[in-house]
């Protein structure tokens, strides 16, 4: 089954504790930090549109990209709910992006970079973003970071509310260098309870080959920062942030 094709209309309440206002947060000033000002902005992977939805409310014209049918039609709904500036969603993989025109800002959290498990589709998206961008334009992204996801290996999670069970179950395969995710989701049906599965799957890049990766696209002014803080990771970071400018 594709990946949040079930999910996607449990994914908000199972993943209500994402920090999204401090993430924008932490976006914008970042970019504040760096004299960058975008007008209009890419969410890039943006799942149910919760990132899209903060940043049109702080006045950014947003454009809403994902793969997902699903999380694109819950995005819908829930931006029917802006009086004015909603986000434009779109239907697309990240490595066949294409823009009706070009944006200052490109973001993509909650790790979306690491679904991409092939890395020639990884540089392709790097190569398209860095095409998408008006000069001066700004990508900022995160990952998983190779250590969290082999220490995820045999691990079991459980996510759940009143109408809502999620088990997952991750296996990390070190040839392949992919952290494998089963799901079985049990959503309530009445007085039933309807079960279905889903498999996510995540690459481990290293930040050394996304550097690469975004010096070859053309990005020459790359930064890294730990978790939600404006400064360099630390050893054993679980999740890392990556600023690349697009300077001409």
């Amino acid at each position: 089954m594709i990946a949040y094709e079930t999910l996607a209309a449990s994914y908000d309440r199972l993943t209500n504790d994402v920090p999204y206002p401090r993430i924008a947060s932490f976006a914008q000033n970042l970019l504040t930090d760096r004299g960058i000002s975008p007008r209009s902005v890419l969410d890039l992977a943006c799942g149910t549109g919760a990132m899209s939805i903060l940043l049109a409310q702080a006045g950014y014209q947003v454009i809403g990209v994902d793969m997902s049918e699903e999380m694109l039609t819950m995005a819908s709904e829930k931006a029917m709910a802006l009086s004015d500036n909603r986000p434009f969603f779109v239907r697309q993989r990240m490595q066949r992006l294409r823009l009706p025109h070009k944006v200052d800002w490109v973001f993509s959290g909650l790790d979306s970079i690491n679904y991409l498990t092939n890395p020639q589709d990884c540089q392709e998206t790097f190569r398209r973003v860095y095409a998408a961008l008006t000069a001066g334009g700004a990508f900022l992204f995160d990952i998983n970071t190779p250590e969290k996801l082999r220490a995820m290996d045999g691990e079991i999670f459980l996510d759940e509310d009143d109408d809502v069970f999620c088990v997952w179950r991750s296996e990390f395969d070190e040839n392949t260098r992919i952290c494998t995710y089963g799901m079985d989701i049990f959503q309530r049906r009445g007085r039933h309870w309807e079960r279905s599965q889903e498999e996510h799957q995540e690459y481990a890049y290293t930040p050394a080959e996304l550097t690469e990766y975004l010096l070859d696209a053309g990005f020459t002014r790359i930064e890294q920062f730990g978790d939600l803080r404006a400064e360099p990771p630390k050893e054993g970071e679980q999740r890392i942030y990556f600023l690349a400018i697009k300077e001409k």
